[in-house]
């Protein structure tokens, strides 16, 4: 990994030129690192400590174990609907990968920070936002009216290419004649791909995925890399590959190389949200990203039973479905436990914390040896800054900020949806890295013995770039938070892969609500499969 050498071009290099003088005035901020989770999923994986005895048994009718988009979700539905016998089990982190921080008065994201202007095919997405007062009104319609406040503002993104930030994230400048066309028929391909419906009837691309085609000639793509495919219909442009690689790192964690041509072209084709006060393609954020959904959330919840007592301390640790229904451990810390003894319980956590938490989840058709997707490790760093650092020539700083051939995937800029005349005198800066030139057991095994000042190098490889060592002067504060199974990454064959259809289909004592359903990470997977777990208990099926 290239730090402190953040000559991408001459421009740049003069930016950085006084990096020499500065290096003796500089100081490189301490980073703070936190591994949520890390420590309770290893002593479920390695059992090498005894779990305690649980002191209490709480009966209750459902128990969602885990607080992540899909449990959350799934609490939700049941509680808009009127029923009140549901619990859930935090689990390790409130939110999982939607989480949020808060220091000195400002918000930002641990996680995910956007959600795209939700499709047709997404009526729950909808229905959840129109709950919320996000869609003001029309959210029956093609295009709702937004909540504006919510709407990504201007400039939304920019490129750090050349030695200039240009103000889009694909190339289009300074290119040869024949790039340019096949970007251009790229996008216009994709374009046609957002209508497009199989011989069955269905879009060939929807979000959720479960209602996208089973076309078997559309389906062909998931036999492919994205690599191959491109090879296949001769897109050779260097600018456009570098593009739908970063693309696909941003979404999946992985390259073109690893992510399924299925995948890499459902990324394109089936955002087709619209909306009645902002452009196509517009997305909703917040400072503190995808957290401020989690919250409204549980918020909603808690208005709507009249009291927060659903929400349970401690992580599930075993779930056994004996005679009298699913009976769930959950441990409270290191020493203490209890249980629940319930009529329904929703695995809502990934399916490798799952396989050890139930006595053996090959039972309901899923083989982790076989059936397990790769799952991809990530970074989100938060540098809290006292001021703006110097931008070089072209767009202004922008909400998404990306450094071309970069090692890392940007950071974006948790004040920019403040309402202000004049940019707030302190921000945040979050820092997105995939760390997808490992394989994702080597990545893990590199997190395991990186000193926070290895992970501090590693984080801030793209601030380098556009700032130079001058950063360090305006930031004053710098935490990490290491993801190290951040999200499954859809491979080829994901689609057919057996073992998560049968999960998807499980409709018994035990149900699983995970975006791990879907073999890919986003806001609106995790909560399909949270509220299809809710419309099977409200359906009253066991």
């Amino acid at each position: 990994m290239r730090r402190r050498s953040f000559l991408l071009t001459t421009a740049i290099a003069a930016a950085a030129g006084a990096a020499g003088y500065y290096r003796s005035r500089v100081t490189e901020i301490p980073a703070r690192v936190d591994y949520p989770g890390m420590s309770v999923g290893h002593r479920l994986r390695d059992a090498t400590e005894p779990t305690p005895q649980a002191t209490a048994t709480r009966h209750h009718d459902v128990a969602i174990l885990g607080s992540g988009i899909a449990g959350l979700s799934c609490a939700w539905k049941l509680a808009r609907e009127g029923y009140r016998q549901f619990v859930v089990v935090q689990g390790p982190e409130f939110a999982g990968n939607a989480a949020g921080g808060h220091v000195e008065g400002l918000d930002y994201p641990l996680g995910a920070h956007y959600l795209p202007l939700p499709s047709m095919q997404s009526t729950h997405v909808r229905e959840m936002l129109a709950d919320f007062g996000i869609i003001e009104h029309g959210g029956d319609t093609t295009h709702p009216y937004y909540d504006e406040t919510i709407l990504a503002h201007s400039p939304q993104e920019r490129l750090l290419r050349n030695g200039r930030w240009e103000d889009s994230l694909l190339p289009m400048t300074g290119l040869p004649d024949a790039d340019v066309a096949q970007h251009r028929r790229f996008l216009a391909y994709t374009q046609t791909l957002s209508t497009a419906h199989g011989q069955d009837g269905r879009n060939v691309f929807a979000i959720p995925l479960a209602l996208s085609s089973n076309d078997p000639a559309w389906r062909a793509l998931d036999t492919l890399t994205l690599r191959q495919w491109l090879d296949k219909e001769h897109y050779t442009s260097p600018a456009l590959r570098w593009y739908l690689d970063y693309c696909c790192r941003d979404d999946y964690g992985a390259g073109i190389d690893t992510v399924s041509a299925w995948a890499g072209l459902h990324y394109f084709a089936s955002r087709d949200g619209h909306a009645a006060n902002a452009a196509d393609g517009a997305v909703l954020t917040w400072p503190a990203g995808l957290a401020s959904l989690s919250r409204m959330m549980r918020d909603a919840i808690t208005r709507k039973l009249g009291h927060a007592d659903w929400l349970l301390p401690g992580t599930a640790a075993r779930l056994e479905d004996t005679a009298a229904g699913p009976r769930v451990l959950c441990i409270n810390g290191t020493a203490s436990a209890y249980a629940l003894q319930t009529r329904r319980a929703v695995c809502a956590m990934p399916l490798f914390v799952a396989q050890h938490v139930l006595p053996d989840i090959r039972a309901y058709g899923y083989d982790p040896a076989v059936h397990a997707s790769p799952r991809a490790a990530w970074l989100v760093s938060n540098f809290h800054m006292n001021s703006y650092p110097q931008e070089i020539h072209g767009e202004p700083l922008s909400w998404d900020n990306v450094v071309y051939q970069g090692k890392a995937l940007g950071y974006v800029v948790s004040t920019h949806q403040l309402l202000r005349v004049a940019p707030t005198p302190r921000t945040v800066f979050t820092a997105y890295h995939a760390l997808s030139r490992f394989t994702p057991n080597e990545a893990r095994q590199w997190l395991t013995n990186a000193s926070p000042q290895a992970l501090r190098d590693e984080v801030s490889s793209d601030l380098l770039t556009a700032y130079g060592d001058t950063f360090w002067k305006h930031a004053h504060r710098l935490d990490i938070t290491v993801r190290g199974h951040a999200m499954a990454t859809p491979v080829p064959g994901y689609l057919d892969n057996p073992g998560l259809a049968a999960l998807r289909a499980v409709n018994g004592p035990v149900l699983f609500a995970h975006a791990d359903l879907s073999g890919y990470s986003v806001f609106e997977e995790a909560s399909w499969w949270g509220v299809t777990a809710a419309t099977k208990i409200l359906g009253g099926n066991s």
